[in-house]
């Protein structure tokens, strides 16, 4: 691996200025766009065109690129990049999505321990002229990754000296099996602008950048809020209203399904409510409050799951938690509904104004502990089934605090009045 990266660069072709200033237009482009409409963007572009393009992209928009292309084209795109770029594309390939293999870049700068000061020097001379280079990466006669020279310590080094005698031993590196967030926790106290990333036989197979590493835990946490109400993470401003379509309206039909369902709660209430129409007034007032609060509860447990904070051992203190915060927040919030309720009542002169009231108070409370404690189960149910704890996690969640939060007031009222 070392010794690729030793050789004098050799000469490119002079590209007219016109052809760059075109792969920058046509890669801003690709930038808006999601995967699929990209793909559609490039089709009528050279192959050689297509790779520059790629090349300029982040690496796990590259890989998904890639993926996407027609299995034609993509070989002959890939045949037009250089050996080094081709070798760590097909290899980043071979790892999962949201994991740091997917990440990452050929690794640069990579030398024997024995390589001296003087020689690394005149070497870098001639890659810095084509690539931003950062640290030195040293690795041993078998090629396995065993230390990081920092341009200071060349620079205040003799020229005799070999990168094996200057170089930090044991450094910090990431696995490419690792999930993004998972590295993202293992990171956040470093802040190296590039991490070296090895197999279990500690050869280094490329390096990830940190700023790529935060740009795509910053992509998942955005993409969380559109997909707790099922917006697809591949969506972006530029997709087309038919393809908007197709990832939205699935999940509005679930939508429908489960809002049926609460009404089905009320419908079954009907005669209660015929006897007391005021109740109607405020089913909405419930709905809307219990809601607020598993929303909270949802937020709240989702970045726990994302920052690795919520262990097994901490799921029944985080139950507990959210049901003694709804008793609280019904509680008190249950007071000022229940005040309403009774002033409403009383003007209305409905006889059964301060049993109303008491009853409204009730509800508050149960539909409030309630859609605590499900706004905490809801991600970790998804969780645990294997789907994204994040995926339209708020359409289930509004589902539970309607059906309770208007079953109770009304099943309350049944039974009291």
């Amino acid at each position: 691996m070392g010794s690729g990266c030793m050789s004098a660069p050799t000469d490119t072709p002079t590209v007219a200025p016109e052809h760059h200033a075109e792969v920058r237009r046509l890669f801003a482009l690709v930038l808006e766009k999601n995967t699929r409409d990209a793909v559609k963007l490039l089709a009528s572009y050279p192959d050689d065109f297509v790779e520059e393009v790629i090349e300029l992209l982040s690496p796990a928009q590259r890989q998904s690129v890639l993926a996407a292309l027609p299995s034609d084209r993509r070989q002959l795109v890939l045949a037009t990049a250089s050996p080094e770029n081709r070798r760590q594309w097909l290899q980043n390939d071979r790892f999962p999505d949201e994991t740091i293999g997917r990440l990452m870049d050929a690794p640069l700068a990579v030398f024997p321990e024995t390589t001296t000061i003087a020689e690394a020097t005149r070497m870098l001379r001639s890659l810095v002229a084509r690539a931003f280079v950062t640290y030195v990466w040293v690795v041993d006669e078998n090629e396995r990754f065993t230390g990081v020279a920092v341009m200071r310590e060349m620079l205040l080094g003799q020229p005799g000296q070999t990168l094996g005698e200057i170089m930090i031993r044991n450094p910090f590196f990431l696995s490419p099996e690792m999930p993004v967030m998972e590295a993202m926790k293992q990171a956040v106290t470093k802040h190296f602008p590039v991490y070296p990333v090895c197999d279990t036989a500690g050869r280094l197979l490329g390096t990830v950048r940190g700023t790529v590493l935060f740009e795509a835990q910053a992509f998942e946490l955005s993409a969380q809020a559109g997909a707790m109400v099922g917006v697809e993470k591949e969506e972006r401003l530029s997709t087309s209203w038919k393809q908007s379509l197709k990832f939205r309206h699935p999940w509005l039909q679930l939508n429908l399904l489960t809002a049926f369902v609460a009404a089905a709660v009320v419908g079954a209430f009907e005669g209660t409510l015929e006897r007391v129409v005021l109740l109607a007034v405020f089913l909405p007032v419930l709905a809307g409050q219990s809601g607020n609060t598993g929303c909270q509860a949802l937020a709240v447990t989702l970045r726990g799951i994302t920052l690795g904070e919520l262990t097994p051992a901490k799921v029944r203190a985080l139950v507990s938690k959210e049901a003694l915060l709804g008793f609280c927040n019904g509680a008190l919030v249950g007071v000022s509904a229940g005040l309403g309720m009774l002033i409403y009542a009383l003007l209305q002169k409905n006889p059964h104004a301060w049993t109303l009231a008491g009853i409204t108070w009730l509800a508050m409370i149960g539909s409030c502990v309630v859609s605590g404690v499900s706004g905490a189960l809801v991600p970790l149910t998804l969780k645990r089934l294997g789907a994204d704890p994040a995926t339209a996690s708020s359409i289930f969640l509004t589902t539970a605090t309607d059906v309770v939060s208007m079953g109770t007031f009304l099943g309350l009222a049944t039974v009291l009045i």
